[in-house]
C-alpha cells in the first residue's frame, strides 16, 4: 500500500496505469466510471413497479391485428388514470409475431394502477376473454411460492382484554374521554367528589378525532396510516391496527363485528373526480373483509355532506346487533351486502327508480326509502318497507305535493315516523305533516296527524329512547315551541306544548323521561331540563356558546361543552339529570368530550 501511495507519474514512467491493481474493496473515493453507470442502471431497474400493472388473458392475434387489440386495450385501460408514453407493451413471439395473451402497462401514479386493477380484474373483454390484472410488484411472490408446505407456527394460548372491565368499578362511575390541544385524556366522571380523574393521558393518540365503538368496548383513534382500537383491563392498550393510508372517517357495525374506514384521493387528472377507497375490517383480527375502490361519483347519492360530496356513513348496517346485512345507496338501485359471505345479496341490487334515501331498523331486517315526486306531480313521491333478505314490499304510502321527506326510526324499531313537506296547492308555500307506522302491529296502519299550526317550520324531531312518545321543536326562531306526543293507544295525541322556547335541539336522557331543550351555538347555550312524566320544568341552565351535549349512558350526568370553534370559555361542564351544575372543566383548544357507552 506504501508502495502504491508513493508513486510519480511522468512520461518517463513506463508503468502503466493499466496495471495497478487497488486492494480488494478499496477505491480511494474515486468511483469508476462503470460503477457510476451500474448505478444509474440500478436506479432506473427499480422505480416505478408500484404504477405498472400486467394485463392477462388478452386474445393472440397475428401482427395484422396488433394494432387493433392495441387501440382496444388502450381505450378500455385508459379510463383509470393517464397511462405514460410508451407505457403499453405488448409481447411477441420472435418467430410468428403473434401476441403473448398478456402485456404491461404503466400508469402515472400507483393509485391509477390500483384503480385500473380493481375495476378491470375479472371483467370481459369481448365474449371469450375474462381479464386477470395483477399489480407488476406483486407478481415475484406470485412465482416464488415454495414447493413444501410447511405448517404454521402454533403460538401459545394468550388470555383476551377485559373490555368491560370499567363497568366493575367500585364507585360506580362513568368514564369519558376528551381532546385538547394535541392530548387525548380518559377520565372518570367522579360527581360525587366534583371532580374528574384521570385514568390514561397520552399526547399524539390521534390524528384527527376519536369514537368508542356501539358497545363501549374500543376507543377508535384515526391516523395516517390507517385506523386502531384500544381498550382493555391493563391500561388503553393497542388491542388491533387497521392499515388504510389516509383514512379520514371511520364507523363501527352496532354489534362491533366490524370496521368501516373511508379516505379519499385526490386524481392525477384535474377534470376527473376523487376516487374513495372504502375498506371493512374485521374488528377482532384486523382482516378485511370487503374493499371498495371507486370515483365520488359512485357514492354521491342522496343527501351528500361529507367530504367529496360523499354522504357518511356510505354503508348503513342492518339487522341490529347481529350486523348481519350493510347496504349503500346507488343510483336507481340500494345494494344489500350479507356479511356472511361479504356478497351481494341474490348477486343484484333492488332496483327503485331515483330512490332519494334509505334507513334501516335499528333492531330488524327492515328498511325504509323515500323516493320523491317526479314530473311536476305526475309520478308521486312514496315511502316503502322493505324485508331483507327476501326484498318483499312490507309496506307503501303515496304522498302528493311533496317538497321534502326526513325519516325517524324509535329506538326498538316499534314505530317509524316521517316528517312530509308538502307543497299548498298554490306551490307558493310548504307545510308539514307526519305519517306513523306501526312496525309491530298487523298489515303496519299508517296514521296522519298535523300540528296545531301545520305551517309551522319544524326544527328538531326527537323519539324518546325505547319509549312511545317523541318531541317536536316547531315554528319561528329565536323563540320557537316545543310539543310532545304520545303514540299509545293506537292514536297518537298530544301532552302539552311549551311557548317560546330558547332551544334549537333535543336530547333525550337515555333512559327516558327527562329531556334537555338545547340551545346550541347561536342560541348562547341556555339549556331546561324538563320531566316529561310529570310534564314540568326541572330547572332553566346556561352554559354560554356551548356547542354541545351527551348525557352519560346511564342517564345520571350530562356533559356540555364548547369547542375551539369559539375562542372563549372552551372546556366543559358536568350536570346532574336534575340540572345542577356539579363542576366546571376549562381547557384551552378544546376539540371533543364523548361519554363511554354501555354494552
Amino acid at each position: 500500500m506504501a508502495d502504491i501511495m508513493s508513486m510519480t507519474f511522468d512520461d518517463k514512467t513506463t508503468e502503466s496505469l493499466h496495471s495497478l491493481i487497488l486492494p480488494p474493496g478499496e477505491d480511494f473515493g474515486i468511483k469508476s466510471d462503470d460503477e457510476d453507470l451500474h448505478e444509474d442502471e440500478r436506479l432506473e431497474f427499480d422505480a416505478g413497479f408500484e404504477s405498472i400493472i400486467v394485463v392477462d388473458n388478452l386474445p393472440v392475434v397475428p401482427p395484422k391485428k396488433f394494432d387493433k387489440l392495441e387501440a382496444v386495450v388502450r381505450r378500455k385501460l385508459s379510463r383509470f388514470g393517464v397511462i405514460k408514453e410508451n407505457g403499453l407493451w405488448m409481447p411477441v413471439e420472435e418467430d410468428t409475431g403473434k401476441t403473448r395473451g398478456y402485456c404491461f402497462i404503466e400508469y402515472n401514479t400507483p393509485q391509477e394502477a390500483e384503480l385500473a386493477k380493481e375495476n378491470t380484474n375479472g371483467r370481459n373483454l369481448g365474449k371469450e376473454h375474462i381479464l386477470a390484472v395483477k399489480m407488476f410488484d406483486k407478481i415475484d411472490k406470485l412465482m416464488n411460492v415454495p414447493d413444501k408446505w410447511d405448517p404454521p407456527e402454533t403460538k401459545p394460548y394468550t388470555p383476551l382484554e377485559n373490555l368491560h372491565h370499567w363497568l366493575a368499578d367500585e364507585k360506580g362511575r362513568d368514564q369519558f374521554v376528551i381532546r385538547s390541544g394535541s392530548d387525548t385524556e380518559v377520565m372518570w366522571n367522579d360527581a360525587r367528589q366534583l371532580k374528574a380523574d384521570p385514568v390514561h393521558k397520552r399526547p399524539f393518540w390521534t390524528e384527527s378525532f376519536v369514537q368508542w365503538s356501539p358497545l363501549g368496548s374500543y376507543l377508535a383513534t384515526v391516523h395516517r396510516q390507517g385506523a386502531a382500537v384500544w381498550g382493555g383491563a391493563s391500561g388503553f392498550n393497542q388491542l388491533m391496527r387497521y392499515v388504510h393510508p389516509q383514512v379520514k372517517l371511520v364507523d363501527f357495525s352496532p354489534g362491533e363485528k366490524y370496521l368501516a374506514t373511508c379516505s379519499s384521493q385526490k386524481p392525477s387528472n384535474l377534470r376527473d373526480t376523487h376516487r374513495v377507497v372504502l375498506n371493512i375490517f374485521d374488528v377482532r383480527t384486523g382482516k378485511v373483509m370487503k374493499e371498495f375502490k371507486e370515483s365520488a361519483d359512485e357514492f354521491a347519492f342522496g343527501d351528500t355532506c361529507g367530504f367529496t360530496g360523499v354522504s357518511w356513513p356510505i354503508f348503513r348496517w342492518g339487522g341490529g346487533k347481529e350486523d348481519k346485512y350493510f347496504a349503500r345507496l346507488g343510483k336507481n338501485a340500494i345494494s344489500v351486502y350479507e356479511t356472511e359471505k361479504f356478497k351481494l345479496i341474490d348477486k343484484k341490487s333492488i332496483e327503485v327508480e331515483n330512490v332519494m334515501d334509505f334507513c334501516w331498523s335499528p333492531t330488524d331486517s327492515i328498511f325504509a326509502l323515500f323516493v320523491p315526486e317526479l314530473g311536476g306531480g305526475n309520478q308521486p313521491a312514496r315511502v316503502s318497507l322493505f324485508q331483507i333478505p327476501s326484498k318483499v314490499e312490507l309496506r307503501q304510502r303515496i304522498l302528493f305535493r311533496v317538497s321534502d321527506c326526513k325519516m325517524y326510526w324509535q329506538s326498538n324499531g316499534e314505530y317509524l315516523a316521517v316528517k312530509v313537506e308538502r307543497y299548498t296547492k298554490t306551490k307558493t308555500n310548504t307545510y308539514t305533516g307526519f305519517e306513523l307506522f306501526r312496525i309491530k302491529e298487523r298489515d303496519i296502519p299508517i296514521e296522519a296527524f298535523e300540528l296545531d299550526n301545520k305551517n309551522d317550520k319544524v326544527i328538531s324531531f326527537a323519539w324518546e329512547p325505547k319509549g312511545d312518545r317523541f318531541a317536536v321543536i316547531h315554528g319561528d326562531n329565536p323563540r320557537p315551541d316545543v310539543s310532545f306526543y304520545s303514540v299509545k293507544g293506537g292514536k297518537v295525541s298530544k301532552l302539552t306544548t311549551l311557548k317560546q322556547k330558547q332551544a334549537n335541539a333535543l336530547f333525550w336522557s337515555p333512559s327516558g323521561y327527562f329531556i334537555i331543550l338545547a340551545g346550541l351555538k347561536g342560541f348562547n347555550g341556555q339549556f331546561e331540563f324538563y320531566n316529561v312524566d310529570e310534564l314540568q320544568t326541572i330547572a332553566i341552565t346556561e352554559h354560554f356558546m356551548a356547542t354541545d351535549v351527551e348525557w352519560d349512558p346511564t342517564g345520571r350526568y350530562v356533559a356540555t361543552s364548547v369547542t375551539s370553534g369559539h375562542e372563549m370559555e372552551n372546556g366543559f361542564n358536568i350536570w346532574s339529570c336534575n340540572g345542577k351544575l356539579l363542576y366546571r372543566v376549562p381547557k384551552d383548544h378544546f376539540f371533543q368530550v364523548i361519554m363511554h357507552l354501555l354494552c
